[in-house]
């Protein structure tokens, strides 16, 4: 990591995605190695990534961060816990990072999609999920074109693709915890 922020240290954007998530994203299955592997690139190296490079956006007094957070930071998700505790990190992380770089002239926006059609139910093996039965899933070009328009306009705040991740959003602050992590296990089709 050291080695890329040394290298290009004229960047004015930084986007950081991470892999799909896997069926071993949840606590009794997939062992410790696979755990540390969503945690250190969900965590560890968005951390790092945005040290490097916001430092150096920073001291230009400019900058962009796009970091893809999901649906999943706003709730509990049994069966999916790994993956949606980190997601959840990105987008305190990113709220966080956006306050305290704020008067730099550097922005930090977390994009949280919901369902999206990319392989994300097979690589997590959840063909047979709500969560991409109940709602339409949006494309990657649509969910792209969001989060690219909203970090160029320097928009820093949270970014929901749809009215129905609004409304999931909305919901996730309204309804009891149990309900929630109940309703969110149907979703990821194991409830």
């Amino acid at each position: 990591m050291d080695r890329a922020g040394v290298c290009n240290r004229r960047c004015g954007l930084l986007r950081h995605n991470r892999r799909r998530p896997a069926a071993a994203d949840q606590l009794p299955h997939g062992g410790r190695c696979r755990w540390h592997r969503s945690t250190r690139l969900n965590v560890t190296m968005l951390m790092q990534t945005t040290y490097l490079y916001g430092m150096d956006m920073h001291d230009a007094g400019f900058g962009r961060i796009l970091n893809l957070s999901s649906m999943a930071a706003f709730s509990a998700g049994p069966y999916m816990s790994i993956y949606y505790v980190t997601k959840a990190f990105v987008l305190s992380f990113s709220q966080a990072v956006n306050v305290e770089l704020c008067e730099s002239g550097v922005t930090v926006t977390a994009l949280c999609p919901g369902s999206t059609a990319t392989g994300f139910e097979k690589a997590a093996q959840m063909n047979a999920s709500k969560m991409f039965t109940l709602f339409r899933p949006a494309t990657p070009e649509q969910v792209a074109a969001a989060g690219y328009h909203s970090m160029e306009t320097g928009r820093s705040s949270i970014v929901y693709y749809s009215a129905a991740t609004k409304i999931m959003n909305i919901g996730s602050h309204l309804i009891p915890h149990l309900v929630a992590n109940a309703s969110a296990a149907i979703i990821n089709g194991r409830g």
